[in-house]
């Protein structure tokens, strides 16, 4: 699978920057940094950047507003092609509408253990409030400050005769490890089948009177005592794949699909041709689109009052 490629937005030094650098040039780690980008031309984490032979971009936010300092950003991060963000200390609060556009990809690391402590001076804060411990969360950015789902922290005990500085220091170290950790397994998670399975499992027991069985070795859905719609095929029969298999039509849709994207799209074994196997460890799920997908199995099997009743509901 290719590695994900990272954007990392830097204000200053860039030292957190410079530990996702370093990370990624282990083979094994699934991203790759594509592009650090400042709104300071004279961040010292760009020069290390380009020293390392990363791609790098800035632009002063001086004399423009917040959305459009925010679109020259995301222009470049489109430019360099980047499937997630990084924030590494990046200075800005950033527009919801730059938000919106990379809304569950993009992560910041934040020197407290949240939900304690967002915005600045977090060091001194626990010290005041005689915290036993500091610590760095990664999280997922949303529009409200320091407030998105939290991926991953670590504690720092907080030692007698600590000072802001020294325990900043600390903790600083604990960001370095746990950023990089944090982000490599946010990004594999597509290639993860328990992630995957559990991906398919909320949207499919989302519809009306569906359940969950194991047949033949694979999780299947289907109408409580009716048939089955949809079932998720993962490394069955050795063939190395995590695959959702839907009804459909028949042949000839099955035939199209396979040609528009043989990739995705295949006949699954033993199944004929009224299903299809859709590919989900390619790393680059619709997950709405996987969601109509088993909608239009449930409906391929279920019982017209059943079907009825979802389109009497889906009319308000």
């Amino acid at each position: 699978m290719a590695k994900a490629r990272v954007a990392v937005l830097i204000s200053g030094t860039g030292t957190n920057m410079a530990a996702l650098l370093y990370a990624a040039k282990a083979e094994d780690c699934p991203y790759e940094i594509a592009l650090v980008a400042s709104n300071n031309p004279d961040a010292a984490g760009l020069k290390l950047a380009e020293a390392e032979g990363i791609a790098t971009f800035a632009h002063p936010h001086k004399g423009l507003s917040r959305e459009a300092h925010d679109d020259i950003m995301h222009d470049a991060l489109v430019a360099a092609k980047a499937d997630y963000v990084a924030l590494a200390g990046y200075m800005r609060i950033l527009s919801p509408e730059f938000v919106g556009k990379w809304e569950g990809r993009m992560l910041n690391i934040h020197p407290s253990l949240l939900p304690k402590y967002k915005g600045l001076h977090t060091h001194e804060r626990a010290l005041e409030a005689g915290d036993s411990h500091g610590g760095c969360s990664v999280h997922l950015v949303t529009a409200e400050l320091d407030d998105g789902p939290i991926l991953g922290q670590t504690p720092v005990a907080i030692l007698p005769g600590d000072t802001p500085e020294s325990l900043g220091q600390r903790v600083l170290i604990a960001e370095h490890q746990l950023y990089s950790r944090t982000l490599a397994a946010f990004v594999a998670r597509e290639s993860s089948p328990d992630y995957l399975i559990a991906q398919i499992r909320e949207r499919a027991l989302a519809l009306p009177e569906a359940d969950e069985v194991l047949s033949h070795g694979m999780p299947c859905f289907g109408i409580i005592k009716g048939k089955k719609f949809a079932y998720v095929s993962n490394d069955h029969h050795g063939d190395g794949k995590v695959s959702l298999l839907v009804k459909i039509s028949g042949a000839e849709e099955q035939a199209m699909l396979i040609e528009t994207d043989p990739d995705r799209y295949y006949r699954p074994a033993y199944f004929g041709d009224g299903w299809v196997g859709i590919r989900l460890d390619l790393g680059d799920n619709d997950w709405d689109h996987i969601a109509e997908w088993l909608r239009k199995s449930w409906r391929a099997v279920a019982p017209r009052k059943l079907a009825a009743m979802m389109d009497l509901v889906g009319e308000f």
